[in-house]
C-alpha cells in the first residue's frame, strides 16, 4: 500500500514498507520508480522491503526546481525517510542512481548502513552508457499504448537484453510509462532532462565514495552486456574491497531486472551475510 510523508523542503513523496525484519531499502535508476523492485516483492517474507519513490518519479511530487533533482538531495530524502520510519540503520539495495546515492549515504551517513548491494552501478561510469541516458531522458515516448512500446523495446534492446519476451517488455513498458488519452507519457518529470545533463559526467571521480564503503558488506551486479560498468571496474572495485560478492547476469545490459538466477543467488547470498 502506498504511503506517504514529507520531505524538509515541502514535498510529499510516496513510499511502501512490506515484510519484518532486517530492513532492506530499494533506490532505483534516475528515471525509474519503486515498481522496478516489484521482482524483488517476495523478499518481504524475508526483510522488511522498503520501495522509495523519488521526487519527480513514480507517485511522488515534482520538484518546483529542477536544481534539486540531485543525487546528495536524493540521498538527504532516503534519510528523512529512514526518520519518518524511525529506523536507525538499513541495508540498501540500489540500482543504478540508487547506487550512487548508496556511496554517498556510506561518505555522509555510514552510521545508517548495514550493507550495500549495487545494481550495475560502481564509482565509474562509462561514456558510451551516459551518453544513452542522456539521448533519453525526459523525451515523452512516441507510442500509443504498451504493446507498441513493448514492441519498440524488444527492437531497441535486442543487443543489451536478447532473451526478453515480448509480454515481459509490456510489464516493464508499465512500469516506465504511463497511459493518457493521447498516447504514452513518461512517469517522471522531464525537468529531470536539464539535471542529467548538468550533472552527469564521465570525468566524475567516485572512487572516494565507493571507498566510503570500506567495512560494510558490499556486492555487485553487472548485466553482462552493461554499458555502464565495466568489467575493469569491477575488478578494481574488488581489489580495493575485500570480500566483495559480485555476480554477472546473463544477456543483460544495463540494468539486470533482479528476477534472474544470478541476481536472486547474489541478493540471498548479500541477505545471508548481513543476517549472519
Amino acid at each position: 500500500m502506498t504511503q506517504h510523508f514529507k520531505t524538509s523542503d515541502g514535498l510529499t513523496l510516496a513510499y511502501d514498507d512490506q515484510g519484518r525484519g532486517l530492513p532492506l531499502l530499494c533506490l532505483a535508476g534516475l528515471t525509474r520508480n519503486r515498481d522496478d523492485f516489484d521482482t524483488v516483492l517476495g523478499l518481504s517474507r524475508r526483510v522488511r522491503l522498503i520501495r522509495l519513490d523519488y521526487r519527480g518519479r513514480g507517485a511522488s511530487d515534482p520538484a518546483p526546481d529542477w536544481q534539486s533533482y540531485t543525487v546528495a538531495r536524493e540521498a538527504q530524502d532516503a534519510i528523512e525517510l529512514l526518520d519518518h520510519l524511525d529506523l536507525p540503520q538499513t541495508a540498501i539495495l540500489g540500482t543504478s542512481r540508487g547506487g550512487l546515492i548508496a556511496m554517498l549515504l556510506a561518505q555522509t551517513h555510514r552510521n545508517r548502513l548495514l550493507g550495500v548491494l549495487l545494481n550495475d552501478i560502481g564509482p565509474q561510469m562509462e561514456p558510451a552508457g551516459l551518453a544513452a541516458i542522456k539521448g533519453y531522458i525526459g523525451i515523452r515516448p512516441d507510442y500509443a499504448d504498451f504493446d507498441a512500446a513493448a514492441a519498440a523495446l524488444q527492437e531497441a534492446y535486442a543487443t543489451g537484453f536478447p532473451q526478453v519476451s515480448l509480454p515481459q517488455w509490456v510489464v516493464f513498458a508499465r512500469r516506465v510509462f504511463r497511459q493518457t488519452s493521447d498516447g504514452l507519457d513518461l512517469r517522471y518529470d522531464p525537468a529531470l532532462r536539464e539535471s542529467a545533463l548538468h550533472s552527469l559526467s564521465p570525468a566524475d571521480d567516485l572512487w572516494p565514495l565507493f571507498d566510503a564503503l570500506e567495512g560494510l558488506p558490499v556486492a555487485v551486479l553487472r548485466g553482462e552486456n552493461s554499458n555502464l560498468l565495466s568489467v575493469e571496474t569491477v575488478a578494481e572495485m574488488a581489489r580495493r574491497h575485500p570480500g566483495l560478492l559480485s555476480a554477472t547476469v546473463r544477456d543483460r545490459g544495463h540494468v539486470p531486472f533482479l528476477d534472474e538466477p544470478e541476481s536472486v543467488a547474489l541478493i540471498d547470498a548479500f541477505l545471508t551475510g548481513l543476517e549472519a
